[in-house]
């Protein structure tokens, strides 16, 4: 009889992987998908933008094994679920990649290559990785519509930007203003705020701070009686000393003069600082030093307290400048209040410098305190550091400037100098700082009253991991704080996975929510859609490519523009085909030789901005559709959005996720997804984060070549909760495909083999369920209720406890009990309804594990499923355009899965109680002893009584009254939860719950509580507070498992270890039949040496044994060598044996 089952020779998951995705591309099966779907409902589904300028790695398997899980599921369930992919071409991590690799800076563009060149060159840069990512994604299973991809810097997105960005001009949500903002002289660009919150940007660095002297100009009487008069501002960022112009204090801070000498120059002073940081500033055991006993060079400086005012009885007071370089103009150097001063480190005196700090901007304006600005020799005002972070070199500035407000000698010594080290390529972190020469220099005029290194957090570029300054910039901002609350709102109404990434990292963020800076001073990106008078007065925003062409034929009209650039390339406005589009750029710098009229006749440039790359993204959900040009139908019926689902990496959380509610929120009241997961990292095995410095990121080519997909998914979605941080490991993978994998595959083989030896094709009419053995129910049973469980769990897009469960489900119930228990059942004999019934279960138990596992592990479901429903013809289709099990609720039998899984808990323990004392499983025992706590539990027990007996080897199963006095036990607090409830008494409760005696357990253990008075407060203990422990007695061993106890006789006797010699005997054979490669029909003749150990075994049982390994002959000789020979090697003895295929 021809095999119908396949079987194979080896079990290799990578090969697999390939054959199967060979079948695949072969019938283009993810299209078939989606065809078979078609006019089903929709599930949205929006895929996040890689970027093709790099590599993908491993992180990427984890995000996208998520996203495609989900999406095949609900596929399964009868969804038509469309996946688009898409490429984020714009913005920094393209542009400074091209830098790189060209060996420029961004000064260099428009210099030493055009912008249109550079522009190119980015163009073709961005997509240099995609054959990779293609690679990976086709590798990996990842069905995800590649071969028509949106694409971020095509026109036809870029239009559906500016139409975007038009809605929300239109409501007053996009203005123009020149504030502080994060700044990366790195990238020469503003961030945005949700950039400078990336994962990993805020980093603990050691910097160079001190507490400056500001000399009091006007002194009152008491500030001058003792040394010059200062106030005390500290900072961690001296580089901004120059261009201080006010300092600030709490209004309702009290402030001490303090009568102290500087501990570097040792002259005497008088100091302000805030009341409360005296006790940190000075030494309290100089306290009560007299002051005139001081000596230059003492270690204890005295102090003394000698007048307290309120912050605002000194606001309006006048000091010196710290460092007069520049001028700053009339209303500098003033104290002024503000309510961020605080006193919990510092001196509680803030050092303004309003160039460098919002907050510093915000209060110096209130005030009328000018900032410190240079003119530049363009005529532009400037902060004195320059765009690329270091302090404007002479010959830059404006020399009528320089020559009225700079003083020259002290200035030029600084000129020049990199606020950051990290700003100068030739500079390392050994070498001094900005901050270093400026502070040596305070101490040595008598400036500074302290100079220390201090730990603190400071913001660093996201992508070129340099820190950033906060800088003065001409910016346009998105006015998100308008809709705040709405947005926080709609965002209570999304599910997240976790949940605390939606109230906390997200929602948090939400509440803090500042104005969107837009602007990005760069080329390679989509161009802000805003023309502008050059006086400001008039501008426009254009929506559409239609709107920009008429406009141009205005400005030609007007006799701003001798011609129509699109009219020239032959763009044909209304015509939405990527022909049409592809014969203009809407890029940099064709965009900006476009000038248009304004309504009063003057003429209006582009602003010169580009737009943050994460509007690019968070617009995907109407720019890949080209919305609303095109689709307008399909989305305004809520067919294509919002996103039933979006996943990706929680450094997302403040990025696109955030990108994508903020402009759904703004312009369409909307969410723009209903559910997120949001994955964590992807770590070494040792918790470290990956990178290709550190020698510790993993090849995922690799990994999946020498592993296959599968295991790999599996490994990354059970292993822990997708947005928990998992350290990868590369035994984890191998444990899956191992202990999961292999055991299935071994499941499915057992049954190949004896399915094809009788050849069950599923041919015959199904067995009613009831009519089924009981074991057969139980595990029809588990598997209706594991149907239920994994169908929830992948509902509620919890992957992990979808896959553990079926996991759990395939090693513990299919594998290890069900098939283990039945072998026989499929061992020779004709095709009982006992046998058909069994080989009906396990084949139904393996077609709906097929089904079940397929989301998460697509390549080897679809082998399993096929190769079952190719032999029994019940199915001609791919598992992945069947529908998803439905569970039968008639098939649950929750009182039969209890009963077996008392057997099953039985079982376990008595298996670990003969580890303990190294007894194997085919040594009989005589008896195992159940004390009972009631009736009921010796009736579920009675129940599976001959089960457990049977797999534990034991010959008899004695109950016994759980107050009888067998046992004795004793009970262990759980201070986790007794202690909360009983903190005061709980050392006194833990020892009398320890000194309980016989009658007070098995009072409890009936009962379920028990209450003690301690010291006259009674504390009452439950099951779940304590443990119940059973202590060994001799020639026993007892164990506990929640209110199951056994106790297992231990004891040996020489008949019992004949019979265990037997069925040692009949292992070994057994293992000697499969490896000389006999068929499971096979017949064999036995010959074993005569031993001591052996022969009265094989005599007493030679019937038993021959019926087990199929033997027509068993006999015993004196010696026995030559061929066909075996050792068989026991622990104590060895013996020869001889095994040869029957004649007869």
């Amino acid at each position: 009889m021809g095999k119908k089952f396949s079987e194979y020779s080896h079990f290799d998951l990578s090969e697999i992987n390939k054959e199967v995705l060979n079948e695949w591309d072969k019938q283009d099966l993810f299209h078939q998908s989606l065809e078979t779907r078609e006019g089903c409902p929709s599930f949205v589904f929006y895929e996040g933008p890689p970027s093709a300028n790099g590599m993908p790695g491993i992180h990427h398997v984890m995000a996208r094994s998520i996203k495609d899980l989900f999406c095949r599921y609900k596929t399964m369930k009868g969804f038509h679920v469309k996946r688009k992919a898409g490429w984020d071409t714009h913005g920094l991590p393209v542009e400074l990649g091209v830098e790189k690799a060209l060996g420029i800076t961004k000064e260099d563009i428009g210099k030493t290559i055009s912008v249109a060149d550079y522009n190119a060159t980015c163009r073709k840069d961005v997509m240099k990785f995609t054959r990779e990512w293609e690679d990976l994604t086709h590798r990996m299973g990842y069905w995800v519509d590649m071969k028509n991809p949106y694409i971020t810097y095509d026109n036809r997105y870029i239009e559906t930007l500016w139409w975007l960005l038009k809605q929300l001009y239109n409501k007053n949500y996009l203005y123009k203003g020149y504030t502080i903002q994060p700044y990366s002289p790195a990238a020469g660009t503003g961030l945005s705020s949700h950039e400078l919150n990336q994962p990993g940007c805020y980093r603990d660095v050691k910097d160079t701070t001190c507490i400056a002297q500001f000399k009091i100009r006007n002194p009152r009487p008491e500030m001058a009686a003792f040394g010059e008069p200062y106030f005390l501002a500290w900072t961690t960022t001296p580089w901004t000393l120059p261009s201080n112009t006010a300092l600030c204090v709490g209004p309702n801070i009290d402030y001490n003069l303090v009568q102290t000498y500087n501990p570097y120059t040792g002259a005497p002073i008088s100091v302000i600082v805030a009341k409360v940081l005296v006790p940190t500033l000075f030494n309290a055991k100089a306290a009560d030093l007299e002051l005139d006993a001081y000596k230059p060079g003492d270690k204890l400086i005295p102090w003394k307290v000698v007048a307290e005012y309120k912050g605002s009885d000194l606001a309006g007071m006048e000091y010196e400048q710290l460092l007069p370089w520049v001028n700053p103009g009339e209303g500098a150097f003033r104290v002024i209040t503000g309510d961020f001063v605080t006193t919990e480190d510092g001196t509680g005196i803030v050092h303004i410098a309003p160039t460098f700090g919002a907050d510093d901007d915000r209060v110096a304006k209130a005030s009328g305190v000018p900032p410190l600005m240079m003119l530049d020799k363009d005529g532009n005002r400037r902060p004195m550091v320059d765009m690329t972070g270091k302090f404007y070199l002479l010959e830059d500035l404006d020399p009528e400037f320089v020559k009225n407000n700079v003083n020259v000698e002290a200035y030029r010594e600084y000129a020049g100098r990199y606020v950051k080290n990290a700003y100068d390529d030739t500079l390392t972190d050994n070498d001094a700082t900005l901050d270093i020469d400026i502070c040596v220099m305070l101490k040595q005029t008598n400036k500074v009253f302290k100079i220390e290194k201090h730990v603190h957090s400071y913001p660093h570029c996201w992508r070129t991991d340099k820190p950033v300054l906060y800088y003065p910039l001409d910016s346009w901002f998105i006015r998100t704080t308008a809709c705040r609350d709405r947005m926080i709102e709609l965002n209570n109404t999304i599910n997240w996975k976790p949940q605390s990434t939606g109230s906390g990292r997200f929602g948090k963020w939400l509440e803090n929510l500042q104005d969107w800076n837009l602007s990005r001073s760069r080329y390679w990106g989509t161009p802000l859609p805003i023309w502008r008078t050059e006086d400001g007065s008039e501008e426009l925003c254009i929506g559409s490519v239609e709107e920009l062409y008429n406009e141009i034929e205005k400005s030609i009209a007007a006799g701003l523009m001798t011609e129509n650039p699109y009219k020239k390339q032959g763009f044909v406005p209304g015509e939405y085909t990527a022909e049409n589009y592809n014969k203009i750029d809407l890029h940099r710098p064709y965009v900006d030789d476009i000038v248009l009229v304004s309504p009063s006749g003057k003429p209006m440039k582009r602003e010169s901005d580009l737009i943050d790359v994460w509007f690019d993204s968070g617009a995907m959900p109407y720019a890949q559709i080209h919305y609303p040009f095109e689709n307008k139908e399909a989305f305004d019926k809520r067919e294509v959005y919002p996103a039933d689902f979006i996943a990706e990496g929680v450094d997302q959380t403040r990025g696109w996720f955030f990108t994508l509610h903020a402009i759904a929120a703004m312009v369409f009241d909307s969410v723009a997804y209903k559910a997120v997961v949001s994955n964590g990292l992807v770590l070494d095995k040792n918790g470290n984060k990956m990178s290709k410095r550190l020698g510790n990121a993993v090849d995922p080519f690799g990994t999946i070549e020498k592993y296959g997909s599968d295991p790999l998914r599996w490994y990354m979605i059970t292993n822990s909760s997708p947005w928990d941080n998992l350290k990868f490991d590369f035994d984890g993978i191998e444990e899956v495909r191992r202990k999961f994998f292999g055991t299935l595959y071994n499941t499915y083989s057992f049954f190949a083999l004896y399915a094809n030896v009788d050849g069950f094709t599923f041919a015959e009419p199904e067995i009613p369920i009831e009519k089924r053995p009981e074991i057969d129910r139980w595990i029809i049973s588990l598997l209706n209720s594991l149907i239920r469980e994994v169908d929830e769990q992948f509902a509620a897009y919890e992957p992990t406890r979808a896959g553990r469960a079926i996991a759990d489900f395939v090693n513990d119930n299919l594998s290890n009990w069900y098939v283990r228990l039945n072998r026989k059942r499929f061992w020779g004999g004709s095709m009982t309804e006992d046998k058909l019934s069994a080989y009906q279960t396990l084949y139904i138990c393996l077609e709906t594990v097929a089904k079940l596992m397929a989301p998460i592990a697509p390549f080897y479901a679809d082998r399993l499923y096929t190769d079952l429903t190719t032999a029994t013809g019940r199915d001609n289709r791919s598992v992945h355009l069947t529908d998803f099990p439905v569970s039968c609720d008639q098939y649950i039998d929750k009182a039969l899965e209890e009963r077996m899984q008392i057997a099953q808990t039985m079982t376990s323990m008595v298996l670990a109680l003969r580890r303990k004392v190294n007894i194997k499983v085919r040594q009989p025992l005589t008896t195992l002893m159940v004390p009972v706590l009631n009736p009921d539990q010796q009736a579920h027990i009675e129940a599976v009584k001959d089960l457990v007996l049977s797999e534990v080897n034991v010959k008899e199963m004695k109950f016994v009254d759980n107050a009888a006095g067998i046992l004795v036990k004793r009970v262990k607090p759980d201070f986790k939860k007794l202690g909360p409830r009983y903190g005061k008494i709980m050392k006194q409760l833990a020892a009398t719950i320890a000194a309980m005696s016989q009658p007070d357990i098995a009072e409890f253990e009936k009962n379920g509580a028990f209450t003690f008075d301690i010291d006259g407060q009674q504390a009452t203990i439950e099951k779940g507070d304590v443990e119940v422990i059973s202590e060994d007695i001799p020639g026993w061993l007892v164990a506990n498992e929640g209110n199951i106890t056994v106790a297992l006789d231990i004891t040996v006797t020489d008949e019992l270890h004949r019979e265990g010699v037997a069925r040692e005997l009949v292992n070994r054979i057994q293992n000697i039949r499969k490896t000389s490669g006999f068929d499971i029909t096979d017949k064999i003749d036995v010959t074993i040496a005569s031993n001591a150990e052996t022969d009265q075994a094989v005599k007493e049982y030679r019937d038993y044994m021959s019926r087990q390994v199929l033997a027509n002959t068993f006999e015993i000789v004196d010696n026995l060598s030559g061929e066909s020979v075996s050792e068989l090697d026991f622990d104590t003895f060895k013996v020869n044996i001889r095994i040869v295929k029957s004649v007869k």
